[in-house]
């Protein structure tokens, strides 16, 4: 198992936190008819549209939790600049959330490839264990794809991708990072989610 994989499945928390940004506008190639969920950063506002017809478990899931205001006060605690960005399960304290809701089976078959912007699913080795966990792209990453000619389930299930934000994305990409006892990789300033919520307008 690589580092980077490792990463991705220690149960480590992957966050966004979205809220309305009204300086943002709807992204060229965005589909109308899929959910939209706009996180606000402490670096700037992204958006994100979910992909309800391939991997409708995992936004279903995301919603749940969008809805319950879980991620709002959360970081980005495992940042891997030529990797991922990842979110959704410590808080600015470094204090792990608890999942509120039981995990989900992977759903990998069908679904998007890991390509810069997308954003998938983190889980424990246990391929049905995601919860609230999950991590942004920040380059194409055909090592966490599924892999039809590995035995049983594998890889990372993408069930959305940011349509606006990229910029903001990147900005975290760049921060300082240093070890730490949640990642290996945490920010040595605090990238905050500071709300998520859907976005009915942008659809």
């Amino acid at each position: 198992m690589t580092t980077r994989w490792s990463a991705l499945v220690s149960g480590a928390g992957i966050v966004l936190a979205l809220a309305l940004a009204p300086s943002i506008t709807r992204a060229q190639g965005a589909d109308k008819t899929k959910p939209v969920v706009v996180m606000e950063t402490s670096l700037g506002s992204i958006r994100i549209e979910l992909d309800s017809e391939r991997a409708p478990k995992s936004v279903e899931n995301f919603l749940r939790y969008v809805k319950a205001d879980f991620y709002a006060g959360t970081i980005f605690h495992r940042v891997i600049s030529d990797f991922v960005v990842q979110g959704g399960g410590y808080t600015a304290s470094l204090r792990q959330k608890a999942a509120l809701f039981p995990p989900i089976a992977l759903e990998v078959k069908g679904t998007s490839k890991n390509l810069r912007g997308t954003v998938a699913m983190a889980r424990t080795d246990e391929a049905n264990s995601a919860t609230c966990q999950f991590f942004i792209n920040v380059e194409d990453n055909p090592s966490l794809d599924y892999d039809p000619s590995q035995p049983g389930p594998n890889g990372f299930a993408v069930f959305g991708r940011v349509v606006a934000g990229m910029d903001v994305v990147d900005k975290m990409r760049a921060v300082p990072v240093s070890p730490g006892a949640i990642s290996e990789a945490v920010p040595n300033t605090p990238v905050v989610i500071k709300a998520v919520r859907t976005d009915e307008a942008g659809r």
